[in-house]
């Protein structure tokens, strides 16, 4: 598979408050495929954690990050189409996730830590406090090119962001792309 080939699966990363989540499903439901958020994977101890304001180590991510892997090649292997919302953080990280499958691309949401800490800020009801950005900057590694990101910067509206990844994609999942 080549750069201009089609995914079966996007992988929306990007630090907590990006907008993985909200670019996720607006992309998915462009695209016409399914959305899965990489936070419905964290077993209950993560979410403890984050809650209590501590940041995960690696040995709490291996396990959840291999659980979305896991379903990343059911739904590839079955032929449908998903687009992840998953921090993935680390090369190592999106190693696992994406484990040397070209048909797997990673979507990289590019903001600087002031517009993300406002985002945080205006949060409510969700799991990650905003006292751990710095610890989700420090963690991040910003895809490489032997990665094949697809980078969007996160400082323009929803709609905006989605048709800048869109752009990126290839012919074929811009045809397949329902009209709005």
């Amino acid at each position: 598979m080549t750069d201009k080939s089609v995914p079966h699966v996007l992988i929306v990363m990007g630090v907590s408050g990006s907008g993985k989540s909200t670019i996720g499903k607006t992309l998915a439901e462009r695209l016409g495929w399914t959305y899965q958020d990489g936070d419905d994977f964290h077993p209950p101890s993560n979410v403890a954690k984050m809650s209590a304001g501590q940041p995960l180590t690696d040995d709490d991510r291996w396990p959840w990050l291999r659980a979305i892997a896991a379903e990343i090649d059911r739904i590839a292997d079955d032929g449908r189409q998903a687009v992840f919302g998953c921090s993935a953080l680390k090369r190592a990280y999106r190693d696992v996730l994406v484990h040397g499958r070209a048909d797997v691309r990673i979507v990289y949401l590019d903001g600087s830590r002031a517009l993300i800490a406002e985002r945080m800020a205006a949060r409510k009801n969700h799991f990650m406090p905003p006292g751990l950005l710095d610890s989700q900057f420090a963690t991040l590694q910003v895809p490489g090119p032997d990665e094949r990101p697809f980078t969007v910067s996160i400082d323009a509206p929803v709609e905006a962001i989605v048709d800048a990844i869109v752009e990126q994609l290839p012919q074929a999942t811009q045809q397949r792309t329902p009209n709005r």
